[in-house]
């Protein structure tokens, strides 16, 4: 995939990115959500049980595997499919969107590069002045962002 091609994925992934932003800091319902819908339904251990083919002990093991994490992508959808629901999941970059995430690292990147460059001048006596620094940092960011090399998530 080119420069050009990563670029628009980014913005193309960006857009759906914004559609979770809703749900970013919504917690799962006490006990988690098959516990939730199942009981919102008047659903019992064993009337589940009977749709996923196991015990009522099963199924309260699946609601606490999905409580503390462990279920399964798989395992879940399980359970969705067989309560006739559909299961959605995302992941959101913390920073917001991806291009942000890809902005933060380049300049973090860039002030790594710009920061060793500068001190190898400073030892030769021809140190920057910091308006400098701060310009050649931005500058090298940008163009990092820009060609999206491989080193950036080194």
């Amino acid at each position: 995939m080119n420069t050009e091609q990563r670029h628009l994925r980014i913005d193309q992934l960006d857009k759906m990115i914004a559609r979770f932003s809703e749900v970013r800091n919504l917690p799962p319902p006490g006990g988690g959500w098959i516990y939730a819908i199942r009981t919102a339904l008047g659903m019992s251990l064993r009337q589940l049980g009977d749709k996923l083919g196991m015990t009522p002990q099963g199924v309260k093991g699946i609601e606490q595997r999905e409580n503390d994490g462990s279920l399964t992508l798989d395992g879940l959808r399980e359970v969705a499919a067989s309560m006739d629901l559909q299961l959605v999941y995302g992941l959101l970059p913390r920073e917001g969107s991806l291009d942000k995430m890809v902005e933060k690292r380049a300049l973090e990147l860039a002030k790594e590069i710009v920061q060793k460059t500068s001190q190898t001048m400073h030892l030769e006596d021809q140190g920057i002045d910091q308006d400098a620094l701060k310009d050649a940092i931005e500058q090298r960011a940008a163009k990092i962002k820009r060609e999206l090399p491989k080193a950036l998530w080194e």
